[in-house]
């Protein structure tokens, strides 16, 4: 019998501190507008002739309206998930993503602008780290818990 394998897409994601870090820790997460009640950190895809941190600022501006941001720490390894049924159809030819996250603070006085040329987001905010996981979709916590434990044990959260 044939081994299943899963394509996974190479990603990029975004945690990003407000400007008031590191005196106030809280995450930006933004409401998707393809999947109602769907919040989430800025992510998208690395393009081929791109490194993940061009693509982090690449799609941070795409995404936000701004790259204005200062990498603060970068997780050591790629993490994968797999979509759940209703994302796979949309994502095909993928199975899933393989992510780089970084953790990176807003430059202050940047405006955040999601009203961008393709908007992915219809709503954002500023959340502390314990409050996080009230929004978060579900596919995506066990990840995203998994990379903030790391960040706090690093002493960044």
């Amino acid at each position: 019998m044939k081994k299943e394998t899963k394509t996974y897409r190479p990603n990029v994601a975004a945690i990003i501190l407000s400007p008031k870090y590191p005196l106030t820790c809280e995450l930006f997460i933004a409401s998707r507008t393809d999947i109602k009640n769907a919040w989430q950190f800025p992510q998208g895809g690395i393009d081929k002739s791109e490194t993940p941190k061009e693509a982090l600022f690449r799609e941070l501006k795409e995404e936000i309206g701004t790259n204005k941001v200062d990498i603060i720490a970068e997780y050591p390894e790629w993490i994968s998930y797999d979509f759940p049924p209703q994302v796979v159809k949309k994502m095909y030819p993928y199975d899933g993503q393989i992510q780089k996250y970084f953790l990176v603070r807003l430059q202050e006085q940047r405006e955040i602008d999601i009203d961008t040329e393709k908007p992915e987001f219809d709503a954002y905010k500023f959340v502390g780290v314990n409050d996080l996981f009230n929004h978060i979709t579900f596919f995506k916590r066990p990840v995203y818990k998994q990379v903030l434990e790391y960040f706090k044990r690093k002493g960044y959260l």
